[in-house]
C-alpha cells in the first residue's frame, strides 16, 4: 500500500489513521485525509498525526492505491459521485459506511472496482473495536490480508458474508452504546442507593471488564455464569427477578432487532434514490 486516502474526516477515520500509524502499518506521509468542509477537523489531524490533508482532488487521489470511505452515510451517493472520476480499477475502496451495500457502490462508482464493506465500532478509538468485513468478488487474496492487518490495528477482526453486515451493524456497530446505556442506569441505581458516583462508577467499568474476561477465558455458556453467580435467596435472584419482570433481556433482542432493520432501511432508501438520480445505461 503506497497511499491511502480518506474520504471524511469523522471519529473513525481518526481511529483508524491512529491504529494504523501507532502499529506502522503506514508512513503518516502517505496518508492523506479530506472531508465537505470541515477545515478545522482537518487541521487537527494533520497537528495531532503529521497526516496530509487537501481538497484539491488531483493533488489527494494521485498515486493513491486504497480509498476509504468515512463520511456519514447519507452523504456516501453524494460523496461518492463526486470522487469517481478519480477512480482506477487498480485501486482498493474500503467502506466503513453503515447500510451502504456493496452493490450500490459498484453501481456510484460506474466501473469495475474491488470493494470491501467494513463495519468496526466506536471502540476502535482504544483498540477494541469488533469489526466485520465483507468484499466482492474482485478483492485479492493479498487485499484480504491487508484488510486483516489493518482492522487489526484497531481490535478484533472478522470476515462475513455481506448479507450478514446489517446484523452485525445492529449488533456490535452499535452495540457500545447499549453498553454505556446499561452503564448509565448502573450509575444512576448506585448514586440512588448512597454510593458516590466517582466511586460507583470505577466500580461499574471494573465489574464490566471482569465480566467479558470471564466470558472471553470460561468455556461455561453465559447462561451458566449467570446461574453460577445467582444463589438461591441470594441478592443476585432478587435483582434477576427485577430484570426478568421488565423484560429486560426481551428488550435488548427487540433493540438489536430494530437497529439490524433500520441498517436494512438506510440501504433500502439510499438503493431507491439511486434509481432516480443514477440513469441506467
Amino acid at each position: 500500500m503506497k497511499k491511502l486516502v480518506f474520504i471524511g474526516a469523522g471519529s473513525m477515520a481518526e481511529a483508524l489513521i491512529s491504529g494504523i500509524l501507532e502499529n506502522k502499518l503506514m508512513d503518516r506521509k502517505n496518508v492523506w485525509v479530506t472531508n465537505h468542509s470541515n477545515a478545522e477537523k482537518l487541521k487537527k489531524l494533520s497537528d495531532t498525526y503529521g497526516v496530509r490533508t487537501t481538497y484539491d482532488l488531483n493533488e489527494l487521489f494521485a498515486g493513491a492505491d486504497m480509498v476509504i470511505l468515512s463520511m456519514k452515510p447519507k452523504d456516501a451517493a453524494t460523496a461518492i459521485q463526486s470522487i469517481r472520476e478519480y477512480l482506477t480499477e487498480q485501486m482498493l475502496v474500503v467502506s466503513v459506511l453503515a447500510g451502504v451495500s456493496i452493490s450500490t457502490m459498484e453501481t456510484l462508482a460506474r466501473l469495475p472496482i474491488a470493494i470491501v464493506r467494513a463495519m468496526p465500532n466506536t471502540s476502535a478509538a482504544v483498540g477494541k473495536s469488533a469489526t466485520a468485513v465483507a468484499v466482492n468478488n474482485r478483492v485479492t487474496s493479498e487485499q484480504i490480508e491487508l484488510m486483516k492487518n489493518l482492522f487489526g490495528t484497531v481490535g478484533l477482526t472478522t470476515f462475513v458474508e455481506e448479507e450478514q453486515l446489517d446484523a452485525v451493524t445492529g449488533l456490535s456497530g452499535s452495540g457500545p452504546a447499549y453498553i454505556y446505556y446499561l452503564i448509565e442506569a448502573m450509575e444512576k441505581s448506585a448514586v440512588d442507593v448512597g454510593l458516590n458516583k466517582e466511586m460507583a462508577s470505577e466500580l461499574i467499568v471494573q465489574t464490566l471488564i471482569g465480566a467479558a474476561e470471564m466470558v472471553k477465558n470460561s468455556t461455561k455458556s453465559t447462561e451458566q455464569l449467570r446461574r453460577d453467580v445467582t444463589s438461591p435467596g441470594g441478592t443476585t435472584e432478587a435483582g434477576v427477578k427485577v430484570l426478568e419482570e421488565h423484560r429486560v433481556q426481551q428488550a435488548f433482542i427487540s433493540c438489536i432487532k430494530a437497529a439490524t432493520a433500520q441498517s436494512k432501511k438506510m440501504g433500502a432508501d439510499l438503493r431507491s434514490k439511486l434509481e432516480v438520480t443514477e440513469p441506467t445505461t
